[in-house]
């Protein structure tokens, strides 16, 4: 068999260049031990004959796999379609900010029992863990909790638990944000929906945030208002139509997330209530369909390539960072709430 019909190997290059394969090695790798003269002759020695670098062999040799892992948690029993589009937009920032450092990425969506995994790293396919998902999936989310104990390089958004790896929006601020913007638009009774006594802390923080904005303006804090639903949607439509059934007058609404807001959007028209002449809206997340609802919903988004960044970051600094890492959040002016 010829050269030409098998496949080039560094010691094909090293004949070439005439030097040994270490040395062939330690200068496609950019060794600071091999002189620049030297590391010359060897990648025109490579150049010509076409040989290129086997980077996976390379990182199994070397033992950093120069990946990521990505798990998204779904809903127990709907696919990836039925994911929060707030987790897309988060997966794609972690994406974009694991190779601006060089790394790539392994995406893996699981739902179901049957589907989770997380031991990217003791297979040599990853060098750290980023799970984000919704944290109604208990079941998922109780797997991972148990994975971090024996696995230092995880990081996390949206998890029902804390501790080192732990990234979220400064909900609390964000919070502040979108009272502050309902109380300047003329509202005086603004309601919140979304549950704040379950596996959704940060739900939690954004009622905490919304409560102690309102006291700050004088106003009255409203008990946090649920309903039951399939989706977030069909939650925010029934939060809506609790408050219309018990009687509490509201002239605004606080969504916990978006995709409440927008549920609540449609109740509200189907109500007759005009947005936002009757009833002031405003979200939490930054959605990008927020910007086509009727009418477009305000919201208060993170800083989604802050949120990446953050997550790459604690993931890689496994242990040894143990930061509470607080996304920046921004409103963003949309129609749904009066100027």
């Amino acid at each position: 068999m010829s050269r030409d019909e098998r496949r080039l190997t560094s010691f094909d290059v090293a004949a070439k260049a005439g030097v040994s394969q270490s040395t062939v090695s330690r200068a496609l790798s950019g060794s600071p031990t091999i002189t620049e003269a030297t590391r010359l002759r060897v990648v025109e020695a490579a150049r010509e004959l076409g040989y290129v670098v086997d980077e996976r062999a390379a990182r199994l040799r070397s033992g950093v796999s120069k990946t990521i892992a990505v798990v998204v948690i779904g809903r127990p029993g709907q696919g990836a379609a039925s994911v929060n589009p707030f987790y897309y937009s988060l997966l794609g920032s972690v994406c974009t900010a694991a190779a601006q450092q060089g790394y790539q990425a392994l995406v893996s969506i699981q739902s179901e029992p049957e589907q989770f995994f997380g031991q990217f790293i003791e297979r040599g396919q990853a060098d750290a863990v980023v799970v984000l998902g919704t944290a109604t999936n208990r079941e998922a989310w109780r797997y991972f909790s148990d994975y971090r104990e024996a696995q230092d390089n995880l990081a996390f958004w949206g998890s029902p638990f804390d501790g080192p790896g732990y990234v979220r929006s400064d909900n609390r601020t964000g919070a502040k944000l979108a009272v502050e913007r309902l109380v300047k638009g003329g509202y005086k009774k603004i309601a919140f929906i979304g549950e704040t006594d379950g596996a959704q802390r940060q739900f939690r923080e954004r009622y905490e945030g919304y409560c102690d904005a309102l006291k700050a303006a004088g106003l009255e804090c409203f008990e946090a208002v649920t309903a039951p639903g399939d989706t977030r949607e069909e939650q925010g439509a029934g939060a809506i139509a609790a408050l219309l059934a018990n009687g509490q007058p509201f002239d605004a609404v606080f969504s916990a997330c978006d995709a409440m807001a927008l549920g609540a959007l449609a109740a509200l028209r189907e109500a007759g209530k005009s947005v936002p002449e009757d009833v002031g809206v405003i979200g939490f997340d930054g959605l990008g369909v927020g910007a086509h609802s009727s009418p477009p919903l305000t919201t208060i988004e993170p800083d989604f390539a802050e949120a990446g960044l953050n997550l790459v970051e604690a993931a890689l600094g496994g242990a040894n960072d143990d930061r509470d890492r607080r996304v920046s959040v921004h409103l963003v002016e949309r129609a749904s709430a009066r100027r």
